[in-house]
């Protein structure tokens, strides 16, 4: 495996000095698209929110200091990952609104219907079965919960296409994908903003899920 496959497989487990170099790069890599699809949740007060796939951390933050009242609980199954958001959060660590975990989205460590808002900000192109680890999203999630996907690539584009052949255990799901899916894990109300699928993507489409 070439130094080029070498890295970008750093974006499904960030591992070693290379996994520290695309981890240190994600959180401004992707902030224009989580700023944008953070904007279009709905009026929310959530006390507690799951981070999923948290990457650096940025997210969290985010989450943090858009609901003051909540406490923001991030997940990574990366070491090197975990090590980056807690430091990213200190501060927010420290006052007690975020906490940062390893742990695995198909096995959540985490109480059931506890969550009021869970997210997913460019990760579940790596999660290991959608239809398992939604089931385990809704089962952590309140009645009424809302569960939101941001997505870059809608599982058609060329470019992501691409890195699908070259990245180790990533699949780029197409809308219809991720809307049976979570249908099948239970979860209802699809909210759509301007598009006819949930997937939350770049170019202006947006939706999410609500549990019953």
């Amino acid at each position: 495996m070439g130094l080029y496959r070498k890295f970008v497989n750093q974006t499904r487990k960030p591992e070693g000095v290379l996994g520290k170099v695309m981890v240190n790069g994600m959180n401004g890599g992707h902030a224009k698209l989580a700023d944008w699809g953070m904007s279009y949740l709905p009026d929310l007060s959530p006390d507690k929110i799951a981070e999923l796939g948290c990457g650096g951390g940025r997210n969290a933050g985010e989450l943090a200091l858009k609901y003051p009242r909540s406490q923001v609980f991030a997940i990574d199954y990366s070491e090197v990952s975990v090590a980056k958001a807690k430091e990213y959060n200190s501060k927010m660590i420290e006052a007690g609104r975020v906490s940062v975990q390893q742990g695995d989205v198909s096995n959540l460590k985490l109480s059931s219907e506890t969550y009021d808002l869970a997210t997913a900000f460019e990760t579940i192109y790596f999660w290991p079965g959608l239809d398992k680890c939604f089931g385990e999203v809704a089962r952590i999630l309140r009645p009424g919960g809302t569960f939101m996907i941001v997505n870059e690539s809608d599982g058609k584009d060329e470019a992501s296409l691409k890195y699908e052949k070259i990245i180790d255990g990533m699949k780029c799901y197409k809308s219809e994908d991720i809307k049976s899916a979570l249908i099948t894990a239970g979860f209802t109300e699809l909210i759509d903003m301007c598009c006819d699928y949930l997937l939350c993507i770049e170019n202006g489409k947006l939706g999410y899920m609500k549990r019953l």
